[in-house]
């Protein structure tokens, strides 16, 4: 991003872009702008994108690779959202930015489904209007998300200077986030059915790597698609922390993210054959076979209400001081007392 008074987005289309520019747009603007396909399509018609100082208006007009567009965003407006006294656990606060440690079942900001009990609504109550607002969207602050049902580390912005800073190195991946997992079975660099899947390789000290490109799905609007072509690009690489059962049927994975895209570590996985215990969405719903485990375990794995998924590291440069800053988060009750009742099997 530029220069802040202007708020103006310059966006650079990558390699074999799609066939017009909004679409194009949707690919590669970063995720930190919270621009989607559908509001760029309504900037595009209302004057906000050029290139090379010229004002194009149409939506399908022809892109092609190298070239660099600007998007002029508006001010930030005031929020509608409603403040709400939800407690929130705050593990750092300063003049410019917020680190918090979320709960499942919080949505990070107000969508048509939870206009209400979100993040926003929580941070405009703890913070009022010591909040960023770039974009001019709902969604003071917010420089990355992680779903309802994950649990773990957010930061979020408190000036514009610091969002900038922030939205900076998540585009540029140098974040430090890792995740904790369990999943279904666990992967081994001797599986012949992992070597057979596309996208799928593995890397020395037997880590996974999954590297495709995502998009919508083309009929569940919710999912999140692997693709080999079209879509963003998505790396996502995991290690075997702790494996259950005999032969193994359940594991811990350490999953780190070269890329941030939604979703990515669950259909990441379940597309390697692993997906997350409780994953409704991606991770299905296993029957393991009762000799592999106990009863308790069993039951456990069955029962479990959500993505098993928490995100335990969270690194960064301050965007303002230029702190390294690192945090990390117990793993919460409910996923330690899942590995509980399967380290007992």
């Amino acid at each position: 991003m530029s220069d802040i008074k202007q708020q103006i987005l310059r966006v650079v289309i990558g390699k074999a872009p799609p066939d017009r520019l909004d679409k194009a747009l949707a690919r590669e603007v970063p995720e930190a702008a919270a621009l989607s396909r559908s509001r760029l399509a309504r900037m595009i018609t209302e004057g906000a994108v050029s290139r090379d100082g010229t004002v194009i208006h149409d939506l399908k007009a022809r892109v092609y690779e190298g070239e660099a567009y600007q998007i002029t965003l508006e001010p930030a407006r005031p929020v509608e959202t409603k403040a709400e006294n939800i407690p929130l656990r705050v593990l750092w606060e300063d003049d410019d930015l917020i680190v918090i440690d979320k709960p499942a079942g919080m949505v990070v900001h107000p969508a048509p489904g939870s206009p209400q009990g979100t993040l926003v609504n929580a941070l405009l109550h703890h913070f009022g209007g010591a909040l960023s607002g770039i974009g001019g969207e709902a969604r003071p602050g917010i420089v990355h998300r992680i779903d309802k049902d994950t649990t773990g580390l957010l930061v979020i912005a408190k000036s514009d200077r610091a969002h900038h800073g922030l939205a900076k190195q998540f585009e540029q991946h140098s974040v430090h986030r890792h995740y904790l997992a369990v999943v279904y079975g666990a992967p081994d660099a001797g599986d012949p059915r992992l070597r057979g899947t596309r996208g799928v390789s593995f890397e020395g000290g037997n880590v996974l790597k999954v590297t495709s490109q995502l998009a919508r799905h083309k009929t569940d609007r919710q999912r999140q698609a692997v693709l080999f072509e079209g879509g963003r690009h998505a790396i996502t690489r995991a290690r075997l922390v702790e494996s259950y059962g005999t032969p193994p049927v359940a594991a811990l994975m350490d999953c780190w993210l070269e890329t941030g895209r939604t979703h990515q570590i669950r259909v990441h996985l379940a597309h390697a054959g692993h997906g997350l215990i409780g994953d409704q969405t991606y991770g299905g719903r296993r029957k393991l076979p009762a000799k592999a485990l106990g009863e308790a375990a069993l039951e456990a794995v069955a029962n479990f209400p959500r993505q098993a998924l928490h995100a335990a590291t969270l690194g960064f440069n301050h965007p303002v001081t230029g702190e390294d800053l690192s945090f990390t988060s117990p793993l919460p009750t409910d996923m330690a007392a899942l590995l509980m009742a399967l380290g007992r099997s």
